[in-house]
């Protein structure tokens, strides 16, 4: 999700196999992998995203916004928002939410949640997973006192703590994470290598649901039948709350 330059881009140019190559000024190029600005800046296509070109630079509309040929970060999201799945060449995942379940962030499964009886009709509906970010860290959109942390367990799965309780497994990541509005939440943590969702049962995954893994330099080697994703956020309106607690 970094910044690319675009000599980064045009050194790794003849890597991989090559089909129906188009010209891009001098260069040809795979325009599954690549996009052309201008007919003269090539930018890489990464998870299904084509980056787009600011000043020399390719960069992600997830994190970035080019105004007046300067290139800035987003904002940062300040209202709860919902979470889904961008990697148009995945279609299967493509637009699909992530979702809470067993204390775990799902891709497309059905949102767990619990509220008490003596909450009554005070109780949200809790049938969407919704977040809230604010400084770096990100946690569940709930009533519940105490709220539900989220975090990056010791296996890189977004996991989130269950209520009433502020148990987080050693060696989990808390923290480090980038909520932009109208772009995507990011893991902004050392060597992080952005999102992928993993199939049913492959490395990080499990069950009938496609999982979602924090890439990074500790576990690429066993991720390769996972895809890059990015997460677009979703905006909800300012102060709403979307359950009294995940499960």
């Amino acid at each position: 999700m970094a910044r690319l330059t675009l000599a980064a881009a045009l050194l790794s140019l003849g890597h991989g196999a090559l089909a129906a190559l188009e010209t891009c000024g001098d260069a040809q190029f795979d325009p599954a992998q690549y996009v052309c600005w201008d007919n003269q800046f090539l930018c890489p296509v990464t998870a299904g995203e084509p980056l787009s070109h600011c000043a020399g630079a390719c960069y992600s509309k997830f994190m970035y916004k080019c105004e007046n040929n300067v290139l800035t970060l987003l904002p940062p999201v300040e209202t709860p928002f919902t979470l889904t799945v961008s990697n148009p060449s995945v279609p299967i995942i493509h637009d699909k939410p992530i979702t809470a379940g067993g204390l775990h962030w799902n891709i497309d499964g059905e949102t767990s949640s619990y509220c008490p009886d003596q909450v009554g009709d005070a109780c949200p509906p809790g049938d969407v997973t919704a977040f809230v970010a604010r400084g770096g860290s990100v946690s569940m959109n709930v009533m519940v006192p105490g709220g539900q942390q989220a975090y990056l367990d010791p296996y890189w799965n977004m996991a989130y703590t269950q209520a009433h309780s502020a148990f987080i497994p050693p060696g989990s990541t808390v923290g480090g994470f980038g909520a932009y509005q109208g772009g995507g939440f990011v893991n902004l943590n050392g060597n992080g290598w952005g999102w992928v969702a993993c199939p049913p049962r492959a490395s990080g995954g499990g069950g009938t649901q496609w999982n979602l893994v924090a890439k990074n330099e500790t576990n690429a080697a066993n991720l390769d039948s996972c895809r890059a994703v990015n997460l677009k956020i979703n905006p909800l309106p300012s102060g709403s709350i979307s359950a009294w607690q995940y499960t």
